[in-house]
């Protein structure tokens, strides 16, 4: 445990990141999983739906550094295939 004001400040001020980085990944995972299923069930229309709010998602993860650039395009352009395919 820190003994100085402002380390305590900056682990609150870490804990409170830690929280709201969970919040943006869990909700990540839970979009991505209804999109999924979606797709599974071959319902194009709620499926491409899903598929902008997934991007829109991946895009704000990118942004806060929870997810790699690269990795969001790569996951972006699986998801495309995956609506062409049952397109």
């Amino acid at each position: 445990m820190p003994q100085r004001r402002n380390a305590i400040k900056e682990l609150h001020k870490n804990h409170q990141r830690h929280l709201h980085n969970l919040d943006i990944s869990t909700d990540l995972k839970k979009t991505i999983k209804k999109f999924l299923a979606f797709v599974k069930n071959k319902n194009t229309t709620e499926a491409q739906s899903a598929l902008r709010i997934v991007h829109k998602k991946l895009d704000k993860a990118a942004k806060r550094h929870l997810l790699h650039d690269n990795t969001v395009a790569r996951r972006k352009a699986l998801f495309s295939r995956l609506i062409k395919s049952i397109a």
